[in-house]
């Protein structure tokens, strides 16, 4: 980066860098909560599948298990897309240079929201086959 030395500032740059690295620690943060997501939602399904394989029963009374993992899977998914799109926004603005903070709605509120949703989905749903 060849800058003339009266725009240069070390200050800034490191500044900059600090910024960056931050993003690309909250993004690897994001990708292992995904990844725990979608191999907790996979699991769920083949744990399902794998009990009802060995009862070899007709009747398929583990459903709700497989929405369930698929919800977790689809979750996680969007969490990590959404991840990335933010985590590419915020090096355009530290790039940029005009990073200023703006309010925005929270990914990990949104994902939590997701999951109390699917943690509501499942109680009802054991709840009523239970019963």
């Amino acid at each position: 980066m060849n800058l003339p030395p009266e725009s240069y500032n070390m200050t800034n740059e490191l500044a900059k860098e600090r910024n960056r690295a931050a993003a690309e620690r909250t993004l690897m943060a994001w990708i292992r909560t995904s990844l725990s997501l979608i191999s907790f939602g996979f699991g769920i399904d083949r744990i399902v599948a794998a009990i009802h394989g060995a009862f070899d029963t007709q009747v398929d009374p583990f459903h709700l298990s497989r929405i369930l993992g698929l919800c977790f899977i689809i979750i996680g998914t969007l969490a990590l897309l959404a991840a990335a799109l933010n985590h590419r926004q915020d090096l355009k603005q530290i790039d940029r240079g005009n990073f200023v903070y703006t309010s925005r709605l929270s990914l990990s509120f949104v994902v939590a929201i997701a999951l109390i949703a699917v943690g509501i989905f499942a109680f009802v749903g054991i709840l009523i086959k239970g019963g």
